[in-house]
């Protein structure tokens, strides 16, 4: 019998064929299973790279700080170069004798050229007068005059310090006082002769004079000026008889 339906027979071929297409699901993992174990891992990679970064930044800076300094010497070489400093010139230019007096104790058995000891008394004013030929100015730094007698440190001057502009001459002063210093019985011999036989009492002025050289706002070394002077005085005329001032060079 014939219907309108048409039946589909299946055969066991078919049901083969259709077993081998169907999908079948597959089997869950093991429970020690994770996807990450199959990658490879380094754990100090990132240490690495860490440490690696920071040592070149290092050699950067390093690098960079070396090139600036560099530059900067250079720089402060040639402006050297060009405005060509000159030492600077700070010279004894006047003395002036205010007063000075001698005092002398006579033993009974001394004469009166022998005393057994002598007192000085002194007061002189000294000019200097400084001389800046360079471009640039010059700062000085306080400097401090010894006077001497014999070798005998007599007493002292000071000098402020000061700023002086470039192609300018200046004068400063200063004045020392010597209050009845004592001698001892050579010294005192010796000064009282020259006193009052030779009429010349022979004093040595001694000090160092610093100073700096400003170019632009940088400061060079300071440069030491030692002065070394002889001057002998007139008791009776109360005045200067001779002036010698020496400079034993630059020291830096």
């Amino acid at each position: 019998m014939t219907s309108g339906t048409e039946m589909t027979t299946t055969t066991p071929q078919n049901q083969i064929q259709n077993q081998n297409h169907t999908i079948r699901p597959r089997p869950p993992p093991p429970l020690n299973y994770h996807p990450r174990h199959n990658q490879h891992y380094y754990p100090n990679s990132s240490s690495s790279s860490s440490s690696a970064s920071i040592k070149g930044c290092c050699c950067c800076l390093f690098l960079l700080f070396s090139f600036l300094a560099l530059l900067v010497i250079a720089v402060v070489l040639v402006i050297f170069l060009a405005v060509k400093p000159k030492k600077p010139e700070f010279n004894l230019q006047q003395v002036g004798v205010q007063y000075i007096s001698l005092s002398a104790a006579n033993p009974p058995s001394a004469t009166v050229n022998s005393p057994n000891s002598a007192s000085i008394s002194l007061a002189i004013r000294m000019m200097f007068t400084a001389k800046n030929d360079n471009k640039v100015g010059i700062k000085y730094e306080e400097s401090t005059f010894n006077i001497m007698y014999h070798g005998i440190p007599l007493g002292r001057g000071t000098v402020p310090g000061f700023f002086q502009p470039a192609h300018s001459i200046r004068e400063v002063q200063t004045t020392v006082t010597v209050d009845r210093v004592n001698l001892l019985q050579t010294d005192a011999a010796d000064l009282v002769r020259d006193a009052t036989l030779n009429d010349r009492v022979e004093l040595r002025i001694m000090g160092d004079v610093r100073a700096k050289i400003r170019i632009i706002g940088l400061t060079s070394p300071a440069v030491q000026v030692s002065i070394d002077c002889a001057i002998a005085i007139s008791p009776r005329k109360q005045s200067l008889a001779y002036k010698q001032c020496g400079f034993d060079g630059l020291q830096l």
